[in-house]
């Protein structure tokens, strides 16, 4: 079951804190929730795994498009630090989680030990974000969890090697089953929000990236990742020679963390971090 706080604004934010030792707050992707760091859960020992649900997400309140911005749940995740009496973290961030990560990074460095980054960057390929705005806040044109299980392969280009049960977690933990077919698990307004903050010339993050200098830092790329280009990857490893790196086969957006190549970037960045 999930545990609450309440954030500056009077939101109602669900989280989980699971485990002893090193804490690391996971942030998941755009439309995720904590549930997203499910698979590599199993594999992490001695630290003190944090999961919160943005709002909009999952078991915390829905506040509305404008609400929805990596400002505000940046501050959320530093406000739930507080509220856990926790004065820094090491940082797992999936995507979106990756940008609150550096975003923190410019904005609150000394609440953070260090900062490990799931297939993002601070440059977004067009491509990937096009595939976003063709489904963000839109429910699945199939109606059981079996239907979309079995459409996953097809519809998920870049994957290889995953098995049909992982398939059907994946439409499980992300879909609800409803007598009127299958829903989303966040608040449908986020799609204007995603797409508004998208809309006009592209930001320049490369100043948030470059904010990490002294954290300990990772970075996880699927290898047939649309969202996070090899160049992009080979400058973050040129600006940071000592980043530890690890690219996925048979991944796109965004590994699911549990392969070997995810499980061996993650323990040696919380060697680095301890």
């Amino acid at each position: 079951m999930p545990q609450f706080f309440t954030a500056s604004d009077g939101a109602r934010l669900a989280y989980a804190d699971e485990g002893e030792g090193l804490p690391l707050l996971c942030l998941s992707g755009l439309t995720r929730t904590g549930g997203d760091f499910d698979y590599v859960a199993p594999h992490l020992s001695g630290v003190r795994l944090i999961r919160p649900d943005y709002r909009g997400r999952g078991a915390s309140d829905w506040t509305g498009a404008a609400t929805y911005t990596v400002p505000r749940e940046a501050r959320d995740a530093v406000e739930l630090l507080d509220h856990l009496g926790i004065g820094s973290t090491a940082i797992l961030g999936t995507s979106r989680g990756g940008l609150i990560g550096m975003f923190l990074a410019a904005t609150a460095k000394d609440r953070m030990r260090g900062l490990c980054l799931n297939d993002v960057g601070p440059e977004i390929d067009r491509a990937g974000l096009e595939k976003i705005f063709n489904y963000v806040g839109r429910n699945p044109a199939v109606g059981t969890h079996a239907e979309l299980a079995a459409a996953l392969p097809w519809l998920m280009t870049g994957f290889a090697g995953v098995p049909d049960e992982r398939w059907m977690a994946e439409a499980r933990l992300h879909y609800t089953q409803t007598p009127d077919g299958l829903r989303i698990t966040y608040d449908p307004t986020l799609r204007e929000a995603f797409i508004g903050a998208f809309e006009g010339e592209p930001a320049d993050l490369w100043p948030l990236f470059d904010a990490c200098a002294g954290l300990p830092l990772a970075l996880i790329r699927g290898a047939n990742s649309d969202l996070l280009s090899p160049a992009t990857a080979a400058e973050m490893r040129r600006r940071r020679p000592d980043m530890i790196f690890a690219e996925v086969p048979g991944r796109a957006h965004i590994p699911f963390l549990d392969e070997p190549e995810s499980l061996a970037a993650i323990r040696d960045f919380l060697k680095a971090v301890a």
